[in-house]
């Protein structure tokens, strides 16, 4: 694509990386087939080739961001399919998070539409204040008639409210910093992210994770001072804000990194993993934390792929369930892991079915659901059924925005891959699987 920015313009390092990836983007329209808001809408404007062009226009010419812009940049799920399919390599990720920065500092939103934003970047990135916004919507979800039929921001009151789960889950022991040891002789020492969302919503997914790790000779340490990697604010363009929580979570992983030393830095939440693995470009231009991002970022792995760097110890259950393995976005598009999680599961012993369209996203995309619950809707919808003919007796997972969106339409139940494993080498049978029959008993029992 052909540009015309001013050398004044290309100055900006923000600015000079946009225009390199428009000039990579050559028209050619394969991202359409593949983007789900152009197979929902058949809106150019709506497809990744059509926002391109917003944002060429936007940025190009120096202009605060348009109503339509905003509109069409709004409805993009960042789910990178897009990035997938394109032979040109454009690197949408990082020219739509540009756009999504240049919206937040040119554009004045309505005033119901800042509030609610205000609001999920104040309270979803801190468990805490997640935790007592969950009791509110227990407390609330009697009136959701009442909230859905509110003028301009009903349906996404609705939308949160149906989100919540039923019922709180315990807080997790293991949810603190701290070290857990390895069991026997230590292999490695990983840095597990705690997170902020998942560690209230599915706090069974870490201690999953913790078990599996240490189980084969892996010192787990929950590291003091980290927070929230930044993803969920980032996502919506507050730059400022969602730097500043990355910042912290780089401090307190470096302090582990130069203390007793890490062979990694693990993460369940392949939406976070996809955002910490791009810290080295976040931080590219400041001082003070390039090269300390850059160090963090080489070395973060999703807990899938580092287990299979490890090498998985022989199952000790024997199981006949089938796996309908659902591939987050993040993973299959955003970190390129599309084959690691299912041979994990395969050689677990579980039976592994791919989803007919697994390359659409469910709708979840972070704050997606809330801020889109219409599109969102239609394309868990559309998962849902797909997932339900491959006729799974549970759905794993590697992201905690897909286990809540899917689970919220399909009474199949879901868990994290981790959960399988650990299940399989030796851990608890997961809390979900409760009622699910499995008619193969543990090998150790067979014997």
């Amino acid at each position: 694509m052909q540009t015309s920015f001013t050398p004044a313009q290309l100055a900006d390092p923000a600015m000079a990386a946009s225009e390199k990836i428009l000039r990579t983007c050559v028209h050619c329209g394969f991202c359409t087939a593949t983007c789900p808001t152009y197979l929902l809408l058949g809106d150019e404007l709506d497809s990744p080739r059509g926002r391109i062009y917003l944002i060429k226009d936007m940025l190009e010419g120096g202009k605060p961001a348009s109503p339509e812009v905003v509109k069409h940049v709004d409805r993009c799920l960042s789910c990178l399919s897009c990035m997938t399919t394109c032979p040109s390599g454009v690197h949408y990720m990082h020219l739509v998070d540009h756009a999504r920065a240049h919206i937040e500092k040119t554009y004045s939103r309505p005033a119901e539409d800042r509030f609610l934003r205000a609001v999920l970047a104040r309270v979803l990135p801190y468990p805490n204040r997640f935790r007592l916004a969950l009791l509110g919507a227990t407390l609330g979800r009697p009136f959701r008639g009442i909230a859905a039929k509110m003028p301009k921001v009903g349906n996404r009151l609705a939308a949160m409210l149906d989100l919540a789960p039923g019922a709180l889950p315990t807080r997790s022991a293991q949810d603190r910093p701290g070290r857990f040891p390895a069991a026997g002789p230590r292999r490695g020492r990983v840095a597990l992210l705690r997170g902020c969302a998942q560690s209230v919503l599915r706090p069974d997914f870490n201690e999953a994770a913790i078990r599996l790790l240490n189980r084969h000779g892996v010192e787990v340490v929950q590291a003091k001072g980290e927070g929230c990697c930044g993803a969920l604010t980032h996502h919506m363009g507050h730059e400022e804000s969602s730097h500043a929580l990355a910042r912290r979570t780089i401090d307190a992983w470096i302090a582990e990194m130069d203390g007793e030393g890490l062979d990694a830095i693990v993460v369940t939440a392949s939406g976070c993993g996809t955002t910490i693995k791009d810290y080295g470009f976040m931080f590219r231009d400041d001082p003070a934390y390039a090269d300390k991002a850059a160090r963090v970022s080489a070395i973060a792995r999703d807990v899938t792929e580092y287990v299979t760097g490890l090498g998985l110890s022989a199952p000790v259950v024997e199981t006949d369930l089938v796996v309908a393995y659902h591939s987050a976005c993040s993973m299959q598009h955003g970190q390129g892991l599309r084959t690691e999680p299912k041979a994990l599961l395969a050689r677990a012993g579980f039976t592994v079915k791919d989803v007919p369209e697994g390359h659409i996203c469910c709708g979840s995309a972070g704050t997606y659901n809330i801020l889109q619950p219409e599109l969102a809707a239609h394309l868990r919808a559309r998962k849902v059924a797909n997932i339900e003919r491959v006729r799974p007796d549970v759905i794993a997972t590697g992201n905690i925005g897909c286990a809540t969106q899917i689970g919220k339409g399909t009474a199949i139940p879901i868990v994290h891959t981790v959960e399988l494993l650990d299940w399989a080498t030796g851990g608890p049978r997961p809390a979900a699987l409760d009622g699910v029959s499995d008619k193969r008993p543990a090998l150790a029992a067979a014997e």
